[in-house]
C-alpha cells in the first residue's frame, strides 16, 4: 500500500479574505457615530489644533459622554467602555479626571467604563502589546473607543517621513480592526496653523478631521473639518472653567477645567455687556431660548441640569439665577422668568 502524504495547509492570509456576491450586499442599519455628527462610530479620526488650544480637554470630556451614555450636547452618542492612552501629560489628565468627577457626576452611581493608560507608548513597536492588556483588561466588551493622546509622543521617526506616518496609521489601523472601534488621535498643527503637521497620508487615512482653536473671545470652538461619509460643518463651542480638585501635600490648591458648553450665546439684553461667567451664559441662552413665555423655575433648573449646569461647587442654580437678575438681564413675574427685554 501506497501511503501519500498529506500537503500541510500554508497559511497565506488568504482565509481572511473574502468575496461577498452583489446580491448578498446588504445595507447595515448599526449607528455610522460614536459621537453624532462629530465622531465615526468605527474608523480613524484626527483631532488637531495649535497648543494649548484646549483639544485634549475637549477630547476628554466629549469621550466622557458615551462613557456614561449621556448625549453630547444634544447628540446621541453609542455608549460603551472608553481607553484614553495619555502619552504625555498623565498627572494633568489624573486632575482633569478628579475635575469631571467634581463638577460633572453630582449623585452618579456605578462604575464608570473609562480607562486611563498613562505609559508613553512607541505605538508602532508596541500596538500588540497595548490590544493585548486592552483584551485582557476589558473582556469580551471591547472599548468604543481609544484615544491616542498625542502623535508626536507615541511616534517613533518623522511626522512629515511617509514611511514613518504610514507605519503609525498602520498601528492605529490595527487597534481599530482589533476591536471595530473609533481610534481618535490627538495631534499638533504645522507652523503655518493651516493642517495637521506632517506628511498628508494621515489625513488620507482617517474617517473625520477635526479642528480645534481659540476664538477671539478665547472660547474653543471645534470643528469638522473633514468627514468621509457624513455632513461637515458641525460646530461645538465651548469654554474652560478653572476648578479646584484638591489640595497638594503642602495645603496649596490642585487645580484644572471642566468644559462648559457655550454655543449660541445671545447678547446681554443691556447695554454695556455685563460679563457673564460659562455658566451664567448657558442659562441666559436656555432661557432666551424659550421666548417671550419664558420659564418656570423647575423648568429652567432642568434644561441646565441635563447641561451638566448647577453642579459645580462655585455655584447653584439659584445663585445663578440671581446673578442673572443683578444684572438686569432676567426678571420674575407670575412664577415664569423671562429675558429683562422681552
Amino acid at each position: 500500500m501506497t501511503i501519500v502524504p498529506i500537503e500541510k495547509h500554508r497559511d497565506d492570509g488568504s482565509a481572511r479574505i473574502r468575496l461577498v456576491p452583489f446580491d448578498d450586499i446588504r445595507l447595515s442599519k448599526r449607528r455610522r457615530d460614536l459621537v453624532r455628527g462629530i465622531i465615526p462610530r468605527v474608523g480613524l479620526a484626527v483631532v488637531w489644533g495649535k497648543p494649548k488650544c484646549g483639544k485634549s480637554f475637549w477630547l476628554f470630556d466629549c469621550l466622557m459622554h458615551p462613557a456614561l451614555n449621556r448625549e453630547y450636547r444634544g447628540r446621541r452618542v453609542q455608549p460603551g467602555a472608553v481607553v484614553y492612552c495619555a502619552f504625555e501629560g498623565q498627572s494633568g489628565l489624573e486632575a482633569r479626571v478628579e475635575a469631571f468627577r467634581l463638577h460633572r457626576m453630582y449623585n452618579h452611581a456605578g462604575a464608570v467604563p473609562f480607562y486611563l493608560q498613562p505609559v508613553t507608548l512607541n505605538l508602532v513597536k508596541d500596538h500588540r502589546v497595548l490590544i493585548k492588556v486592552i483584551r485582557d483588561q476589558l473582556g469580551d466588551v471591547p472599548p468604543i473607543a481609544v484615544a491616542l493622546d498625542t502623535l508626536n509622543r507615541s511616534m517613533p521617526g518623522s511626522e512629515s517621513s511617509d514611511e514613518d506616518m504610514s507605519a503609525y496609521v498602520k498601528a492605529a489601523d490595527a487597534i481599530r480592526e482589533a476591536f471595530e472601534c473609533a481610534v481618535v488621535i490627538v495631534h499638533h498643527c504645522g507652523v503655518e496653523g493651516t493642517r495637521p503637521r506632517g506628511h498628508t497620508s494621515l489625513s488620507g487615512a482617517v474617517e473625520a478631521q477635526i479642528e480645534v482653536k481659540r476664538d477671539a473671545s478665547d472660547r474653543i470652538v471645534v470643528e469638522v473639518e473633514l468627514a468621509k461619509d457624513g455632513p461637515q460643518g458641525a460646530q461645538i463651542v465651548s469654554t474652560l472653567e478653572a476648578v479646584v480638585v484638591g489640595q497638594d501635600e503642602d495645603g496649596e490648591d490642585i487645580t484644572s477645567c471642566v468644559i462648559c458648553p457655550c454655543e449660541d450665546i445671545p447678547q446681554p439684553a443691556k447695554a454695556g455687556e455685563p460679563k457673564l461667567s460659562a455658566n451664567q451664559r448657558v442659562m441666559f441662552r436656555l432661557l432666551h431660548q424659550a421666548g417671550a413665555g419664558g420659564l418656570t423655575v423647575e423648568e429652567w433648573n432642568e434644561q441646565a441640569r441635563a447641561l451638566d449646569i448647577g453642579k459645580s461647587r462655585k455655584a447653584t442654580l439659584w445663585e445663578l439665577r440671581c446673578a442673572l437678575k443683578d444684572k438686569g438681564l432676567v426678571r420674575e413675574y407670575a412664577g415664569r422668568w423671562t429675558v429683562a427685554h422681552e
